[in-house]
């Protein structure tokens, strides 16, 4: 075996050739068996027939994780970014079992020694790794899919994060790209009117851009200058001068992680996650810049109750226009107008077809998938309203499957709807209630604030404009 492709032992594979037989085989097993649980299907009953269909979905998903599980390179990342395979996928009395594995798939790195680790900081840096940072621990305090997170000591007597891109995994992402189209054709099984050479390239766009870390530590500072002096937001500072191609030095932050922010009391809960829809959602409506990544491993509660929010290698900008027409679909579908949300969904490339739609039917869709925060009550999220969200959006068993053929996301929309599932899967695993629609109204209609996050925001805005 040669050595690019001893993924076994920890070595990332970059042959695209070892690659693709693995994603290949997957692609052919799961059409084969598709079809033929179709063909089946004419024969059984419709309760047999979802049965052997769910089936087919778990293998699916199962050979799709073991793949992108041994990949560790690009098809890792776009299972992230599709997000498909831990909400919606697995049918219900699989799904504890799988997202365990799943769990295991994110939390898993490629084990890279130390010392191979340091030849890459002082590739970067050309000198000795004691010669640029006071002290630096080789004992790494997070990991990510493409690198992982030291902490270590400036000269100044600064506590910094040290994120170092594993070496090898730029090649093996690239490779992984040439197979991309491979992957998104498994990916149009779960949502059939999706454009795979569009959406291919916007992923590969986004993929080649979270390889440069010095493009990263460039999104940090923006969104970091945006919040500072936040009341309840803190984006850690960059230390520029350090950031290199595969090196991003930040300021160090301590705080509380996911688990344990699950099992403080409601109204803390409730706070948190507040925090983290006003944050996500804010950065691509009003700033149209955000994180394509909301992720529990990315934020953190701070001692003084502020959040800080982590990792701004997938990124996205967005214009103003493309906010604005999200937002003029929310306000159609709020006010019941059904027919004008069909001809702007037609306007924006969402629908192909509009004969298809009827007003009943496309405010049926509109509530389905953003009832969470367009419905004016109070509502308590769990994750079981992640996982109904997500199949009605995209998945075989959603009611809305035969009209997805007339749908598309365009590319310029698709990390905001990965962006807007996410977030709701993450508040659904903080169990936490709210009257979210009140708090969406302020970037929606742009009406004042009922919470106090809220008006603290609104000050903070407004002395900001000052």
């Amino acid at each position: 075996m040669a050595k690019d492709e001893k993924d076994s032992k920890g070595v990332i594979p970059t042959s695209r050739i070892a690659r693709l037989s693995k994603v290949g085989g997957v692609a052919a097993n799961t059409a084969a068996r598709t079809l033929g649980t179709r063909a089946a299907n004419l024969a059984r009953s419709e309760e047999a027939g979802a049965k052997a269909m769910e089936r087919r979905q778990l293998e699916t998903a199962e050979q799709i994780v073991a793949v992108l599980g041994t990949m560790k390179g690009a098809a890792m990342k776009l299972g992230q970014v599709m997000s498909f395979l831990d909400v919606g996928l697995v049918p219900e009395e699989f799904r504890e079992e799988f997202q365990a594995k799943l769990a295991e798939l994110r939390d898993a790195a490629p084990k890279v020694s130390f010392k191979d680790m340091k030849k890459v900081i002082e590739g970067e840096y050309g000198e000795k790794i004691e010669d640029v940072f006071a002290s630096f621990d080789p004992v790494p305090i997070a990991a990510a899919s493409i690198g992982q997170v030291y902490k270590a000591r400036l000269e100044d007597g600064r506590d910094v994060a040290v994120k170092v891109q594993y070496p090898g995994v730029a090649t093996a992402v690239r490779a992984d790209m040439q197979n991309l189209g491979v992957i998104l054709r498994l990916m149009k099984r779960v949502a059939p009117g999706l454009d795979p050479k569009a959406m291919a390239e916007e992923i590969r766009g986004r993929i080649e851009e979270e390889l440069d870390y010095e493009l990263e530590a460039s999104n940090q500072r923006r969104i970091a200058r945006i919040f500072r002096d936040h009341p309840f937001i803190v984006v850690p500072n960059v230390v520029t001068e350090l950031s290199r191609e595969k090196v991003v030095v930040s300021e160090f932050v301590q705080g509380r992680g996911f688990e344990e922010m699950k099992q403080l009391d409601q109204a803390e809960r409730d706070r948190i996650a507040e925090v983290i829809f006003r944050f996500y959602f804010e950065c691509m409506y009003r700033h149209h810049q955000f994180s394509g990544d909301p992720h529990p491993g990315n934020c953190m509660l701070l001692d003084d109750g502020r959040m800080a929010f982590l990792d701004f290698g997938l990124f996205k900008r967005i214009s103003p226009e493309i906010a604005e027409f999200e937002l003029q679909t929310q306000r159609l579908g709020i006010a019941r107008d059904g027919n004008g949300l069909i001809a702007k969904l037609h306007e924006g490339g969402f629908i192909r077809a509009p004969e298809h739609y009827s007003e009943e039917k496309i405010l049926a869709m509109f509530d389905d998938i953003t009832w969470w925060y367009t419905r004016d009550e109070e509502i308590q999220l769990l994750p079981e309203i992640a996982t109904e969200v997500l199949i009605t959006a995209s998945d075989p068993r959603s009611p809305y499957f035969g009209s997805m053929r007339h749908e598309t996301i365009p590319t310029e929309h698709l990390f905001g709807r990965r962006l807007e599932m996410l977030t709701l899967a993450v508040m659904s695993q903080l169990r936490a209630k709210g009257n979210w629609n009140r708090v969406a109204r302020e970037w929606i209609y742009g009406d004042a604030p009922v919470t106090e996050l809220g008006r603290q925001e609104a000050e903070f805005l407004a002395n900001r404009r000052a």
